[in-house]
């Protein structure tokens, strides 16, 4: 997949809305469905199971199903000497997105994962790179791909 421009901050928002859905709802329907108590199961299920959906794809395919309908790709850094994602960036990436809402809960800490947000959002915005903090944590950027290329 040759290096492109990075993405816009569009397809990006669109990419992470299918991917929490696509995760998100049947852990809801899993949790009613179970009679369990959805304000103790999902604050830790719906972050844990994001970051190994993620952390996964990432590493085999440098998409998740989000990024493959809107058109994206994660990358190295292009001064990585590396063409593919390894596992541990992966996961890095998965689990700085992950873990703020998994502080969600946690009074203080939901403030901290707030902040963390906008400023994650902020980043992402920041022309020319477009990194978020979980992309320049990791490593990595977000490119847009052609259909031929992935």
């Amino acid at each position: 997949m040759p290096p492109t421009e990075a993405a816009e901050p569009g397809p990006r928002l669109v990419a992470r809305l299918i991917d929490t859905l696509v995760v998100g709802l049947p852990v809801v329907a899993v949790v009613q469905g179970a009679g369990l108590s959805a304000e103790l199961v999902l604050p830790l299920a719906l972050p844990g199971l994001l970051l190994v959906y993620e952390a996964v794809q990432l590493a085999l395919w440098g998409r998740t199903l989000g990024k493959r309908l809107t058109g994206l790709a994660v990358v190295p850094q292009p001064d990585a000497g590396r063409s593919r994602l390894d596992p541990a960036r992966a996961a890095l990436r998965a689990a700085t997105y992950a873990l703020p809402l998994a502080a969600q809960p946690v009074p203080v800490l939901d403030v901290l994962a707030g902040l963390f947000w906008v400023g994650n959002a902020a980043f992402a915005l920041e022309e020319p790179r477009r990194q978020a903090l979980h992309d320049r944590l990791a490593g990595t950027r977000v490119i847009a791909v052609t259909a031929s290329s992935g």
